[in-house]
């Protein structure tokens, strides 16, 4: 089975193929440009040097959110474009997985964190498990206080990994114990082993309803919500932090 992965999730993005388990190569970036003008050539360049055709491949997968609205739209996007028009499956993972999974198997329990913007983030815990990465607490969108509240019961070790250096005397302050990741920029190259966990989706139904998770609304959401206090049915599912 050859597959394409990549994450435009945030500033950084990474390509990567696979024949099988194998990887068989990875292109990364982590500059301030547009995704939408280098995801497509990073794929077409991988694809050619690895001497494929686009029809060679039977899988794609993503990361799903959350993080950037526009990264993870252009990501899903492209992403559904090549399922469908290529027919082959699509599978979603977690872009925090994705940063947790940088941490080597440890009994620590890892948080991946990502800036989500007027101090608050996105963290989830996850920890290994007979060589596999599980979820202990799923992904939320919440601010320190609440990361604060979650973990200061912890008896484990806690390692974060992800964007934690801009939070970080917060961090230091409120979990003086705990480490932190070297190696904090998401890789394509693990989504294999996380996707393995993933269901496919290889109707072309469930394709089209294949969306990003961004886990909060939007500015334009979230100010429209307001104008409209009676109409809450559509927003139940976002925390207010």
């Amino acid at each position: 089975m050859k597959t394409i992965a990549f994450d435009t999730s945030n500033q950084p993005l990474s390509v990567a193929l696979f024949e099988d388990d194998n990887l068989i190569d990875q292109r990364e970036t982590n500059v301030r440009r547009n995704h939408s003008t280098q995801l497509l050539p990073f794929i077409d360049e991988l694809v050619k040097q690895a001497n494929w055709t686009p029809k060679d491949l039977d899988n794609v997968i993503v990361s799903q959110g959350p993080g950037s609205y526009t990264g993870l739209r252009i990501a899903v996007t492209t992403a559904k474009t090549l399922a469908f028009t290529l027919n082959i499956s699509l599978t979603g993972i977690s872009s925090l997985a994705l940063l947790a999974a940088n941490v080597a198997d440890t009994n620590a329990v890892i948080v991946p964190i990502m800036d989500a913007r007027n101090q608050n983030i996105y963290a989830a815990q996850y920890q290994w498990e007979s060589g596999r990465l599980v979820v202990r607490q799923p992904d939320k969108h919440m601010n320190i206080d609440k990361l604060h509240a979650a973990l200061e019961t912890m008896q484990q070790p806690i390692i974060f990994v992800g964007e934690w250096q801009r939070f970080e005397d917060q961090l230091r302050e409120l979990f003086p114990a705990a480490t932190f990741a070297q190696d904090n920029l998401p890789h394509a190259a693990n989504m294999m082993s996380l996707a393995r966990d993933s269901a496919k989706l290889t109707d072309m139904n469930d394709i089209h309803q294949f969306v990003p998770n961004y886990h909060r609304l939007s500015q334009a959401e979230a100010d429209w919500a307001k104008a409209h206090p009676e109409d809450q049915g559509g927003h139940a599912y976002v925390e207010k932090v």
